[in-house]
């Protein structure tokens, strides 16, 4: 069993990155396979419009939620 270290622990911040960094490879694949059903959906001679802009909404918002978790990997330059 793994135990994951409390918020005091010295380690806290590198398994809180860890814990970013896979949410955005995560996403990052979500990101792949939305972009691949778009393009497939483009080929096709009839295609659903309406789930075509519900896709291309889905992957701005996953694109916009992987930019926030990498900010959050970047430390805050002092002033």
């Amino acid at each position: 069993m793994t135990e994951y270290p409390g918020p005091e622990s010295p380690n806290a911040g590198a398994f809180a990155a860890d814990a970013i960094r896979q949410r955005i490879a995560e996403l990052q694949l979500e990101h792949r396979g939305l972009d691949a059903m778009i393009a497939a959906m483009g080929h096709q001679p009839r295609f659903d419009e309406l789930q075509l802009r519900r896709l291309k909404k889905r992957k701005l918002r996953i694109k916009d939620a992987i930019t926030l978790l990498q900010m959050q990997l970047v430390p805050d330059e002092p002033a």
